[in-house]
């Protein structure tokens, strides 16, 4: 990929793009443009794109949220839980064409930095398509609930795995 990638944070102008690398990234869990512009606007501190000279080859959307769960995919969630616990990492693709650049550890650990900074004592996310390994590699570990494992094989695919990452 030419030119430079750079992590800066998320505009409404960059919601098209976001969809795009979405579509690519994320085939078999489709999530609506209303979806994201929801989640970049109840928490904009924590929505990153990876810009270049083609636009947008990556995102990332974190938001407070409840422990030990995760929010239905592609629904609108109307506003931050009251009895937020966490900060959740909804999302964070690249396109292909941006894979394997070492772009992801950064702005994990940014979110991770700004997370602490805000008061939150954990980092957690659903792993899908296998990711398990990589998120591990990031201080991701999976949280062993049956019931919760249930759920997110419904929602989300039977690979699917509840991690957190202390901060």
């Amino acid at each position: 990929m030419p030119g430079r990638l750079t992590w800066r944070p998320m505009a409404q102008g960059d919601l098209d793009g976001v969809v795009a690398v979405a579509r690519l990234a994320f085939p078999d869990h489709p999530e609506d443009r209303a979806c994201f512009a929801e989640r970049l606007d109840l928490n904009p501190s924590g929505c990153f794109v990876l810009d270049g000279i083609d636009g947008v080859r990556g995102y990332l959307i974190a938001y407070p949220w409840t422990g030990a769960s995760a929010p239905a995919l592609n629904t609108l969630i109307g506003a931050v839980p009251a009895d937020a616990a966490t900060m959740y990492l909804h999302d964070l693709a690249l396109h292909p064409d941006a894979r394997g650049g070492g772009h992801a550890r950064p702005i994990v650990e940014r979110l991770a930095a700004r997370a602490a900074g805000d008061g939150w004592p954990s980092l957690s996310l659903v792993a899908v398509n296998d990711a398990a390994p990589f998120w591990g590699r990031l201080g991701f570990r999976p949280v062993d609930d049956p019931a919760m494992a249930d759920k997110l094989a419904a929602a989300y695919g039977a690979d699917a795995r509840y991690m957190v990452r202390p901060i």
